[in-house]
């Protein structure tokens, strides 16, 4: 096992309870694909074989682990709901009771690099073709004024990666899915991303 020194500066740095889901995680890519190469990309761990397999983050309360092609990764995985709660498919991470098991994880992260070799690529999802203006939502735009880091990148954004965010945010249907797209918006925002971010370059 080939590893990155800055990944493992990452880890040892991350909260207690995250470092052993990271370290699991690692582990099971490197057992997926013997020749994967480790990387920090936005700050977070990324395994690559030809493109981007998988990425893992440790934040303050939880983990996330996701891959850039998971739509077409979950495609035919009818007992699996990927999840949107954070920026991984599989929602806020915060114990190893967490995950799936590490043989549906070793198969999605082999799929994952069946994909890469044979470059298949996730499309970009279609934009609208109309730019009608959008709703701010309140409680994001108390949250933006709060968060002076998320506010400054989102005003850095252009307009089409503003109206990304608020059309994902309008289109929430409960509170809850509400509250929990308020929470990512604000991580990824604050970090710099897109809302589209694990699709892009892939």
């Amino acid at each position: 096992m080939i590893k990155a020194a800055n990944v493992d500066d990452y880890i040892a740095k991350a909260q207690p309870f995250a470092q052993p889901v990271l370290k699991h995680l690692r582990k099971l890519v490197h057992q997926a694909c013997p020749q994967v190469e480790e990387s920090l990309k936005w700050g977070f761990p990324h395994f690559s074989r030809k493109g981007t397999i998988c990425g893992a983050a440790g934040f303050k309360q939880h983990c996330t682990f996701y891959f850039p092609k998971g739509s077409l990764l979950f495609a035919d995985e009818k007992q699996l709901s990927p999840s949107d709660e954070a920026m991984g498919q599989f929602g806020r991470i915060a114990s190893l009771a967490d995950l799936p098991d590490d043989v549906t994880l070793l198969r999605l992260i082999r799929k994952a690099v069946d994909f890469n070799e044979r470059g298949l690529k996730k499309p970009m999802p279609p934009r609208p073709k109309v730019a009608a203006e959008l709703p701010v939502p309140a409680a994001f735009s108390k949250a933006l004024a709060a968060n002076k880091l998320a506010q400054r990148h989102f005003a850095a954004f252009t307009p089409g990666k503003r109206r990304d965010y608020l059309v994902w945010l309008n289109e929430a249907k409960t509170d809850a899915t509400r509250e929990r797209r308020l929470q990512t918006a604000l991580e990824w925002i604050a970090a710099g991303k897109s809302r589209n971010w694990k699709y892009e370059n892939c």
